[in-house]
């Protein structure tokens, strides 16, 4: 990428006093002044801009303000912001000086229906793409068995090849569906069989087929607060109306639920560890949510994203395995457990609605890689997918344990981590919630540490400042470096 020239603070200094007689708040000026200056092609796809600590200084403002500016740019879609590289100008802002130039030709015919603009306007689901402290979600990549997963690809790949480069199955290759019914039997307690799996390339297009399925423009939809984004951006693009419905220590709270919304349609949960919170869903509540999903005639989609990394106690078991009136719909995903790269979901419905869906997904991407399916398969049926979940539960409990001792030295009286039995995530409440999670993030980007924000996660105006910080993925040695750099910061 190009390196801006130092002229640019200049010109956009120049923007700044000519935007001076327009309302607004400081940080609202600036963002101005750089979306002005991408509009009109004086910044480009793929400049860099400076530091916030550097624009600060040239434009002698705050830090703080010059960060407000930089994350609604990066929110809108005009910047793209790598920790420890850099801001950049989106590649996406020559669609965006196209859409100013053809705005009147835009109102008078729209490019996008009104659903459409709803979902783009929403944002999409940005994964991490490269290992840092502290990034959400990511596994332990060094630790992943490559030895055997690449002789039994070589050894799929050898024999009969042409079977692997035709169309598969649209419901998933048969092998591996029947050894994901045996594992979910067995280890969560899920009743099924390989007739009501769906393989699927990740959990989103399962939450994205369960919205254009189940939900009618205007369905009600209650989802955990705070809650993941994915789902939100999932069941809004199907044209739900969200219920934000708190979560407590005993996670949803289904009496608010019910008293938001007792007629809504579905009910989004994560039970066995919530995210971003981590705390599980109790067998009270369980119960009482299949009784009202019953009673109601409505619909629970049970999210089990990372349910095999419980460290303290036994896991629980799913909710599916609790309903006997086959109201859940159950999601799960070898993003977590294996490698992100791999794309392999899986979603398990009602014996009723397996055609529905399969005819759904046939139109959405027809099927998932026949070949890596019939490796995992392979890797599920010899037994090194569950040798490698204990080798992991264990791996990422002692980087648990390290990360909490850490935050416990260093940043005490700064940081409270809230339930951390398992997963490969905590969130830390920041202890002085007058502080903006927004703008540490962003000082903490300068200087390579990601802080996924958990105000973000929030729909409603009630928000905690904190962040959702991994550690699954981090040998000690950067658990320790990334703390006490954090440390420093705050």
């Amino acid at each position: 990428m190009n390196t801006l020239p130092r002229t640019v603070t200049g010109a956009l200094l120049t923007l700044l006093e000519r935007d001076g007689v327009l309302p607004g708040t400081l940080s609202t000026r600036v963002y101005r002044a750089i979306r002005a200056a991408i509009l009109d092609s004086t910044l480009k796809a793929g400049d860099r801009l400076p530091s916030t600590r550097t624009l600060a200084a040239d434009l002698s403002i705050s830090r703080s303000t010059a960060e407000a500016a930089y994350a609604q740019l990066e929110d809108e879609g005009y910047l793209t912001r790598g920790v420890g590289s850099g801001s950049y100008v989106s590649a996406d802002a020559s669609a965006g000086r196209h859409a100013r130039k053809s705005r009147l030709n835009a109102a008078a015919s729209p490019a996008l229906s009104k659903r459409g603009t709803q979902i783009a306007s929403m944002g999409g689901c940005v994964d991490a793409r490269v290992v840092r402290a502290f990034s959400a979600g990511m596994p332990a990549l060094e630790s992943f068995p490559v030895e055997p997963w690449q002789k039994l690809l070589a050894r799929h790949a050898r024999h009969d090849a042409s079977r692997w480069m035709m169309y598969g199955d649209q419901q998933g290759l048969p092998a591996l569906r029947e050894a994901i019914a045996q594992y979910l039997s067995l280890s969560r307690g899920v009743h099924c069989d390989a007739s009501q799996v769906i393989v699927l390339t990740s959990s989103q297009q399962a939450l994205g087929l369960i919205a254009m399925l189940m939900l009618d423009d205007g369905d009600p939809v209650w989802l955990e607060e705070p809650g993941y984004r994915g789902a939100q951006t999932a069941f809004s693009g199907g044209g739900a109306s969200i219920v934000p419905v708190p979560v407590d220590n005993e996670g949803l709270r289904v009496d608010e639920g019910l008293r938001l919304q007792p007629r809504a349609r579905l009910a989004y949960v994560t039970p066995s560890h919530q995210y971003p919170l981590g705390v599980t869903l109790s067998l009270a509540r369980r119960l009482q949510l299949i009784e009202w999903a019953r009673q109601s005639n409505a619909w629970i989609v049970e999210d089990d994203y990372d349910s095999e990394f419980h460290y303290d106690s036994r896991p629980v078991s799913a909710i599916h395995g609790l309903d006997q009136h086959e109201r859940v719909l159950y999601v799960g995903t070898f993003s977590k457990v294996l490698f992100p790269g791999l794309r392999l979901a899986y979603l398990v419905v009602p014996r009723q609605m397996v055609s529905a869906f399969v005819t759904a997904r046939s139109q959405v991407d027809g099927h998932a890689s026949p070949l890596m399916q019939a490796v995992l398969a392979d890797f599920m049926q010899d037994g090194h997918f569950m040798a490698h979940v204990r080798r992991m539960r264990e791996l990422y409990r002692a980087r648990r344990d390290i990360f909490m001792e850490e935050i416990d030295r260093h940043l005490r009286g700064r940081l409270v981590p809230l339930a951390a039995q398992g997963g490969m995530q905590t969130s830390c409440l920041l202890a002085d919630q007058r502080l903006s999670d927004q703008r540490l993030a962003g000082i903490a980007a300068d200087v390579g540490i990601d802080l996924p924000r958990l105000s973000r996660l929030y729909l409603g105006a009630d928000k905690r400042n904190g962040f959702v910080m991994g550690y699954s993925a981090l040998a000690p040695a950067d658990i320790r470096e990334g703390i006490r750099a954090l440390a420093r910061i705050l």
